[in-house]
């Protein structure tokens, strides 16, 4: 494609460890830009991103951000997770600095036909199982986004009328000006309540998928979710409901949540004249997505479960009901706590109780607002680590039992972000003798 960007002074505002902010970094370099990535964290809490990125022209101010480097761009990406009131991008506006994120730029440059993903939960396997259905009819399909691609990495090879699955967080959403010709909202509940002011604030940040959609576009939700549901009413666009409840048509993911999951993927499938044969035989193949209820491994009759994005509590009263449902003889472990989000434990706690969950706590904010919700439920343990946490659950369980890291909290007191915390986990049990 041609270098929009030639020699454009360009600064990366958080470069992160997901790899969304690597994937901007590698674009931006392509492009020939001047490029300066600057983040609160140190060079050696940002190694493995930094290391990726060394064989290229990158200046860093790394350790916290100077107002003299905003003042100077010619264009800001800031990362998702940066919030739009920082001090630093408000003298960048006053200054009439273009500010974008990886995911505004690549809905003002592409020219792809774009479905967008969003959801409290599920957004991650929805987004998948649209990409694996879409595949068995299209060659030309993407996917990226809030799994960890950015998509301007895409944005070469992109031509017009390839398909593009993106994940998008509320965060990627705020910025938007753009809506997809397909939005799909798996569900809404309270999340990030620590960054939005109430529910309301977080709401409005997801009806920007749709908000600026076209007659001719399509809005796909949830017939069964009551926030989801109003949007209709607000949607300029064609609405499709999706029914809580689809033939499981051979998928091999467990729980009734991938059911939702997979019948808004089979509506977007059908929209786009997936023929129902191709569907039927795609999802026979289809794995699920790692860190979301992923089998690790069996140790001494135990096993062993990774659904480390399961940051709220409404996840991991899905994850205790998916594992009463499949394992209905054996008692569960859960590994829980972290950083608090702002959300209310009282109805996990209960859920917590009536199935008689044993827990281990790692340290945190979030992990105090449990103990509190549970009272003086007896079943609660501490650790102090993950590889602790890990131990103390293989002691409490036995033959037939299951042990998951399902957290309902924030990763970053003690971990890089939530797929660290996964990887930190599926080491320990991987450990196990």
């Amino acid at each position: 494609m041609t270098k929009l960007f030639k020699n454009k002074k360009v600064l990366i505002m958080g470069l992160g460890l997901n790899g969304g902010g690597v994937g901007v970094a590698k674009f931006f370099c392509k492009q020939g830009a001047d490029v300066l990535v600057t983040d609160l964290k140190t060079k050696e809490q940002l190694k493995e991103s930094v290391e990726k990125l060394k064989r290229l022209k990158i200046r860093y101010a790394l350790g916290g951000h100077e107002e003299k480097d905003f003042l100077s761009a010619g264009l800001i990406i800031k990362n998702p997770d940066v919030p739009s009131t920082s001090p630093y991008l408000e003298v960048a506006r006053k200054n009439n600095i273009q500010i974008e994120t990886d995911v505004s730029l690549f809905f003002k440059l592409s020219k792809a036909f774009i479905i967008g993903v969003t959801g409290t939960k599920g957004k991650s396997t929805t987004a998948s199982l649209i990409y694996h259905l879409l595949k068995s009819k299209y060659k030309r399909i993407f996917l990226a986004g809030n799994i960890g691609v950015s998509p301007l990495e895409l944005l070469a090879k992109i031509k017009k009328n390839d398909k593009v699955i993106l994940e998008l967080s509320s965060f990627e959403l705020e910025d938007l000006k753009q809506s997809p010709q397909i939005a799909v909202i798996t569900n809404i509940m309270p999340d990030h309540l620590n960054r939005y002011a109430g529910m309301a604030g977080y709401i409005e940040a997801k009806k920007i998928i749709f908000k600026y959609q076209a007659e001719k576009d399509f809005l796909v939700l949830s017939a069964d979710d009551p926030t989801s549901r109003e949007f209709a009413k607000e949607a300029g666009s064609k609405v499709i409901f999706f029914p809580k409840d689809v033939e499981a048509k051979g998928l091999r993911l467990f729980g009734k949540h991938n059911l939702s999951n997979l019948s808004a993927a089979i509506e977007v499938a059908k929209l786009l004249k997936v023929p129902a044969e191709n569907i039927k035989k795609s999802l026979k193949s289809f794995k699920g997505v790692p860190n979301r209820q992923e089998f690790v491994k069996e140790v001494n009759g135990v096993k062993y479960f990774n659904d480390t994005t399961a940051t709220i509590p409404q996840a991991v009263i899905s994850a205790i009901d998916s594992f009463s449902e499949e394992y209905p003889s054996g008692k569960i472990f859960l590994i829980c706590g972290g950083v608090y989000k702002g959300v209310d434990y009282r109805a996990m706690a209960e859920k917590i109780e009536e199935r008689s969950v044993g827990l281990i706590l790692l340290p945190g904010s979030g992990s105090d607002k449990i103990k509190e919700a549970l009272g003086d439920y007896a079943k609660v343990n501490a650790a102090s680590s993950m590889q602790e946490a890990v131990k103390k659950a293989a002691e409490l369980a036995e033959a037939g039992d299951l042990v998951a890291l399902s957290p309902a909290a924030s990763s970053f007191n003690l971990f890089k972000n939530e797929f660290d915390r996964g990887a930190q986990f599926v080491k320990a049990v991987k450990d196990l003798k």
